[in-house]
């Protein structure tokens, strides 16, 4: 009799823990799928079409740290887009194509801010020296 209570027991035991089981399994994949909303929501979509000067981004200056040198190299022009955030760029003195990925990729404004300010030139008269 006390071996069939024992066995009783156990097995109850052992219910309880696979729900405990299945409850964490349950809240882990609520956690996990609120955490990529939260992840999604701060990603910025990238959107560029062809003939756009983009700078793209060198993930490895981080192995060659130096304070004053840019991360960003470019302009590159885009040449065709794909679908999830692939672009194909070109370099204006090669004519190689490269794929990268859109996070790693800024809009360029450096050509169009030159074409529409115009340049201001001033020219210093000789300034008196100490001598005068």
């Amino acid at each position: 009799m006390g071996f069939e209570r024992a066995g009783a027991k156990r097995k109850m035991q052992l219910q309880e823990l696979e729900n405990l089981r299945l409850e964490a399994y349950d809240n882990s994949r609520l956690y996990k799928e609120n955490m990529k909303v939260v992840h999604d929501k701060h990603i910025k979509r990238r959107e560029f079409r062809p003939r756009e000067l983009v700078i793209l981004y060198n993930s490895r200056l981080r192995l060659m740290p130096g304070k004053m040198r840019s991360r960003w190299e470019g302009p590159y022009r885009v040449e065709k887009a794909e679908p999830y955030g692939v672009f194909h760029l070109s370099h204006p003195s090669s004519s190689k194509f490269i794929k990268v990925n859109g996070h790693r990729l800024k809009l360029y404004h450096g050509e169009t801010m030159k074409k529409s300010k115009e340049l201001e030139i001033f020219l210093l008269e000789n300034l008196p020296t100490a001598a005068d």
